[in-house]
């Protein structure tokens, strides 16, 4: 997808590259929070600081580790770093229950195992064995759902740099090249799963990534998700600038658990973070799209929304109903865009109720 701004970037910087990187650390900020001279548009919204403190750890010896909500685009960054930095974003692992260390050292193929015995082309790489042949960053996506004695393989791992195979001889070792590095990620919500040891954890660099805490920022990029999923549906009526406002606002009151005023509000345990917030738009406008054949109103937001906020906390039913029955109502009465969000979600709600 932006294989052209890649090399775009690649042609235009003529400054030092760290050992094994593709573009300069200037470049890979340019590609990440974009460059208008350039042409590069930017893809991670919101903190600009934090995007230059990721960049500068992975020119270190310590990885990089992103925690923080669900939804704040932490592997889309990881992704962008990795993209940017090695030119391919491909080396990844799934974190889950089912990792175990061969998914980080090497297994085997075991017809191949017990026809040649062990050889290299026996042999099956792990992608972090793959990035250090390649001097390439390696993404670990949800590290904390990974046991923990499969987290803690990565503790030689980043420390050494290297992978020994004593099945191929007792010399046999893979020393990773320069431009080598672990981007992972970890879910704040999901702590307690497996916590990592204080080892593994001085191995990274920690970045929480926050929120976007402008309203604007995350209108226009809600409103630009949107019209690129709705590109497959031609003819499709998107959404207008206030039913966009809307549903960040919606949104923001309710995961911030207070309103602009600084009134609080009963916030779900659910998590509201912008992705969630295109999901829903993206629903009400193929809703409105396919269903009703006409523009998007608040009506469809707020059909849309209980899909977000009922995932498996009752309380959170209860929590929406009395933001639906208080703010929304009172928005309502000056705003005939509320009073349509007021009225169709509380209908929605009396639905979900009787059933």
């Amino acid at each position: 997808v932006f294989a052209e701004e890649l090399k775009t970037l690649a042609d235009a910087e003529s400054g030092a590259r760290p050992p094994g990187w593709k573009l300069t650390p200037s470049a890979v900020r340019r590609f990440i929070i974009g460059d208008e001279t350039l042409g590069i548009d930017a893809k991670f919204v919101g903190d600009d600081a934090l995007v230059d403190r990721a960049i500068v750890s992975l020119m270190g010896r310590q990885g990089l580790m992103l925690v923080g909500e669900p939804g704040t685009a932490k592997s889309l960054l990881s992704e962008l770093l990795s993209a940017a930095i090695s030119g391919d974003s491909t080396a990844v692992i799934q974190g889950s229950a089912g990792i175990i260390e061969d998914h980080l050292r090497y297994g085997w193929n075991y017809a191949m195992l017990l026809a040649e015995g062990p050889t290299e082309r026996a042999m099956v790489p792990s992608p972090v064995l793959s990035a250090m042949r390649e001097g390439r960053i390696v993404r670990i996506e949800e590290i904390t759902r990974c046991a923990p004695e499969v987290q803690d393989v990565l503790i030689s791992l980043m420390s050494e740099k290297t992978i020994t195979i004593p099945e191929l001889g007792s010399e046999a070792e893979v020393r990773a090249l320069p431009g080598f590095n672990v981007i992972a990620t970890a879910n704040l919500r999901d702590r307690g799963v497996h916590d990592m040891s204080s080892a593994l954890k001085r191995r990274f660099n920690f970045e929480t990534v926050h929120p976007i805490a402008d309203p604007v920022y995350e209108k226009a990029l809600v409103a630009k998700q949107v019209e690129e999923r709705m590109a497959e549906h031609p003819g499709a009526s998107l959404p207008d600038a206030d039913v966009i406002e809307l549903l960040v606002t919606v949104f923001r009151d309710l995961r911030l658990g207070k309103l602009e005023d600084g009134t609080t509000v009963n916030a779900p345990k659910a998590v509201m973070s912008t992705a969630e917030g295109v999901n829903v738009a993206h629903a009400a406008t193929l809703d409105a799209t396919y269903l009703d054949q006409g523009p998007v109103s608040a009506r469809h937001l707020a059909r849309q929304l209980q899909g977000v906020v009922f995932k498996d906390d009752p309380e959170d039913a209860r929590k929406l109903a009395s933001y639906v029955d208080v703010v929304a109502r009172s928005r309502g009465r000056s705003s005939k865009l509320w009073a349509e969000f007021h009225k169709e979600a509380q209908a929605a709600l009396s639905a979900g109720n009787d059933k």
